[in-house]
């Protein structure tokens, strides 16, 4: 939790406490539903609660926005990103029933209300979003492809490992893609060859 406090130190008493909660709360779900890698939940806060606060370190989110976190797992980046954003509301989407479970749960433990927890595959889900973030592992290109119906304003923020000169590979010219380093927010070496990718359809 300090790790959190030392990149983001004008938190409210309300966010402290919600983020000090999660812990625990992942903790104690993942011992009945895996949705952390049992080698990677003592690593929860920065594997996982600061990867997904990177995002606001870019400052994409407007008062009122919807924002669909796209195949959530067990609510990364969403519930954090929730905490953090309590005026922009987020709906966390997966495809497995028990993770979506967990999100609720959680949720409601924490008294986060800009939550909305939905158990669905991507491509078969309807709704209208301003902006797409996700953590899924898939090609962007793939993503783009299945959730492209749900963002008119074609605006797509993803977590990425590796190359970002491959990034823009994946992706016909049309697209506006580009790669943030997340090292160079937060200086644990977990973060090397981190980074956001941000894609836009170019206009005209």
């Amino acid at each position: 939790m300090e790790l959190i406090l030392s990149y983001f130190p004008h938190l409210s008493q309300v966010q402290k406490d919600q983020l000090a909660m999660l812990g625990s709360l992942y903790r104690e779900w993942n011992e009945k539903i895996n949705v952390i890698s049992r080698k990677d939940i003592d690593h929860l806060y920065e594997h996982h609660v600061l990867h997904s606060l990177a995002i606001a370190k870019m400052e994409p989110f407007q008062p009122g926005m919807r924002v669909l976190d796209a195949g959530t797992g067990g609510g990364f980046p969403g519930i954090p990103l929730a905490i953090m954003y309590p005026e922009v509301n987020f709906t966390l989407l997966d495809s497995t029933a028990k993770k979506i479970k967990v999100v609720h749960e959680i949720a409601m433990a924490l008294g986060i209300e800009n939550v909305d927890g939905v158990h669905s595959r991507i491509e078969e889900y309807e709704g209208t979003f301003d902006l797409i973030i996700s953590r899924a592992v898939t090609s962007l290109e793939q993503m783009i492809e299945w959730s492209k119906h749900l963002v008119p304003a074609q605006h797509w923020i993803i977590f990425k490992g590796g190359d970002p000169m491959e990034f823009r590979k994946e992706l016909p010219p049309y697209f506006d893609v580009r790669s943030y380093p997340v090292s160079d927010w937060f200086k644990e070496d977990y973060f090397l060859e981190k980074f956001l990718v941000e894609v836009r359809r170019k206009m005209g």
